[in-house]
Parts: C-alpha cells; structure tokens; sequence
C-alpha cells in the first residue's frame, strides 16, 4: 500500500455499489488540503462500477489513497476489519473508519485527530450525533427513538454510559490492543461496534490502564 510518508491517519471507507453515491471529489479535495490523512477504499464486492470510481480516485492520489478489493459481498463489518487489517502493516498512529454516505462530513478528521493528540489517555473517538441548537443534525423521529432504545440497550450491555454506538464514524489509537480486536471476524455484519466496544473492555479489564468508559471519548458532531 503506497503511502505518502507524511501520512499519520488512515480512514478505512467500506463500500458497496457506490458508484452513483461516493461522493470522489470530497475525498480528493481532502486529501490534497490534509496530506496526514490517507484513505483506504474498500470495495465489498460491488456489482456495479464502484471499482473504476475508486481507482479513479486511486489514479489521481496514488501516495494517499490506495483501494482493497473483496471479491464477494461480506457486509460493512468484515470489510471494515479486512480495511484495519491491511492498514496495520504501515503502522500509522490513528486508525478509522468512515461511512460511504459521508453523512458525517470529512472534515471531522481533523477534529477527531486533535481529540486524540491532545488526550493522550484517550484510545477511541466516536463521533455522536446529539441534536443540539447550533449544529445540524438531521435524523427522522423514528431513528432518533430507536437509536435512543438502541443506545440503552448498549449501555446495559456493555456498562458504559454511551450515547450513540453506531455513528459511522470513528477514529482509534493504534495499539496491540486494538490490533486484537480487530483480528477475528465479527459476529454481526452491521452491529459491529458493540463488538469493537465489548472486545475492548474485555481486552483492557486486567491491564493497569484506566478503565474503557475513560479512554473511550463520544464527540458531538457539528453537522450529519
């Protein structure tokens, strides 16, 4: 994978018959005003030309962004892993991954990396999508009560008190720990951040670290 030397943060984007909806020109323009940010593509057996529009992207950032191919469909969890898995080998120091929607808006990037230098207990950044006056948060009535419903349950599971596991947006620390939880495949195809979650707790419960409600951090997004 090559990778402009200057690159400390890689975002893994999984994608699946993206071609009509990716939108290229964001992810080109963001790397071309933020050379520490790469972006691994990940194609998760598209059935439309979702391959070309990625390698046009590819064809344009070579240093930057590089394109995984996954020749049969296996849903947004493994190709998400296959994603950290390659990008391990370059060892960078932040490790995300990012919806193909872009619903949550590139520039994000910057703030989640800023979280994470400035905090250096911090292991994982989530982004959350809490409607508060000043931001632009559009989610319909029903997602809003069903994530809420969603997010409880979550909590009971796992202990801590988060807002919104399942945002696609997410940016982590690259550690040994993270590397283990990202080496089996996960049990569910689309609610593998609980999995992320649940593997970490299990993972650092034993070490003298603090505790994962203290190294995981849920930042507001400003706009979705």
């Amino acid at each position: 994978m090559p990778i402009n030397p200057v690159v400390n943060t890689i975002v893994v984007i999984p994608c699946y018959n993206e071609e009509q909806r990716l939108d290229t020109e964001a992810i080109i323009s963001f790397v071309e005003t933020e050379p520490s940010t790469g972006f691994l593509l990940v194609n998760d057996g598209s059935t439309d030309r979702t391959q070309e529009t990625l390698e046009r992207i590819r064809s344009i950032h070579p240093n930057s962004v590089d394109v995984l191919y996954i020749p049969k469909n296996s849903g947004k969890a493994e190709a998400v892993r296959q994603g950290f898995q390659r990008s391990f080998k370059i060892n960078p120091r932040y490790l995300g991954f990012w919806d193909a929607d872009l619903a949550t808006p590139l520039k994000s990037i910057r703030n989640f990396r800023d979280i994470l230098d400035s905090q250096p207990a911090t292991e994982m950044v989530f982004g959350a999508r809490v409607q508060l006056l000043g931001r632009s948060i559009e989610r319909s009535t029903f997602r809003h009560f069903s994530g809420r419903i969603f997010a409880t349950l979550v909590s009971l599971k796992t202990g801590l008190h988060i807002y919104d596991s399942q945002c696609g947006a997410k940016l982590f620390r690259v550690s040994p720990e993270l590397v283990s939880i990202f080496e089996e495949p996960f049990l569910s195809r689309w609610f593998f951040d609980v999995e992320i979650i649940t593997r970490f707790i299990d993972i650092t419960k034993n070490l003298d670290r603090p505790t994962a409600a203290e190294m995981i951090y849920e930042h507001p997004l400003e706009s979705w």
